[in-house]
């Protein structure tokens, strides 16, 4: 029902897990390339081949309802044409006069090869902040360190974070930040490769719980996350990508405390250590 590209297109979704959706358009032959968040696009010349493989065709709205109480549904607003005003405004908010900059940064956190490391989760750690230091606002440098903080993005641990800070203090020396706020943005974007801020940083603490607080997503979101974050690493194969995951996950779940704020451990560190156990084989 969706006409796009000089055609009609119907969306494929899953009422149960984004696994089961990934598998049947594996089998289908679907492209990676139609998946969208929550869906795959399919023309109208493949709707009857994939109904006889399985698929059971439903309504527009029965389709919306099955997404949404199985919890895949992406919000509208997190899409890129609603996530680009979103992140606008709050840029324009936070660093005022600055908008080339801004559109820069949107630029950045937009590249086609980006699949986790996305405005999506720009916004998530942003968002995460705020809800981490209400009733006051989250502080400028933090803020300012999240959208530095993966703004350049190869998928090369360290080397990114150490790029990204030495994008932010290039972009912002001269932009109207104090020099001691540059150098506190840097440090805080540095401090994003290793997660470990000392006792009684308070501003690292909330950069790094913010960042991490994807840990602690509901499972239907946590599944969405692991499906990006294997997007990111597509040039990889199975075989290494679930080796180098497996040490991730074990290393997170030795970290303790893995959340820093005392509201951080209490809004996700019980959901992200089931999360990260359901990783592991066994």
């Amino acid at each position: 029902m969706w006409p796009a590209h000089g055609t009609l297109f119907s969306h494929l979704v899953s009422d149960e897990s984004l696994a089961e959706l990934h598998e049947f358009a594996r089998r289908a032959g679907l492209p990676e390339r139609a998946f969208d968040r929550d869906h795959y696009d399919v023309p109208a010349r493949r709707h009857t081949e994939l109904v006889a493989q399985g698929a059971r065709p439903v309504t527009g709205g029965d389709l919306i309802r099955g997404l949404r109480a199985s919890g895949l549904r992406v919000r509208a607003r997190d899409r890129r044409e609603h996530l680009d005003v979103a992140l606008t405004l709050r840029w324009r908010l936070l660093l005022p006069g600055n908008e080339a900059l801004g559109a820069e940064l949107l630029k950045r956190w937009g590249e086609p090869h980006r699949h986790y490391h996305d405005g999506t989760h720009l916004l998530a750690v942003l968002e995460a902040a705020d809800a981490l230091s209400e009733p006051d606002p989250a502080p400028t440098t933090v803020l300012l360190a999240a959208w530095f903080h993966d703004a350049v993005y190869a998928g090369v641990a360290g080397r990114d974070e150490q790029d990204s800070a030495g994008l932010a203090r290039d972009r912002l020396t001269g932009s109207g930040v104090a020099a001691a706020d540059v150098d506190e943005v840097v440090r805080l974007v540095l401090l994003t490769a290793s997660h470990a801020p000392e006792p009684g940083d308070t501003a690292g603490a909330l950069l790094c719980d913010a960042d991490l607080s994807v840990l602690g997503r509901e499972p239907a979101g946590y599944a969405r996350y692991l499906a990006a974050v294997r997007a990111d690493y597509a040039h990889v194969s199975d075989t290494d990508f679930a080796n180098g995951r497996a040490a991730v996950v074990r290393h997170l779940l030795t970290l303790d405390p893995l959340f820093h704020t005392e509201r951080g451990r209490r809004l996700w560190a019980e959901q992200a250590r089931a999360n990260l156990l359901g990783e592991l084989p066994g």
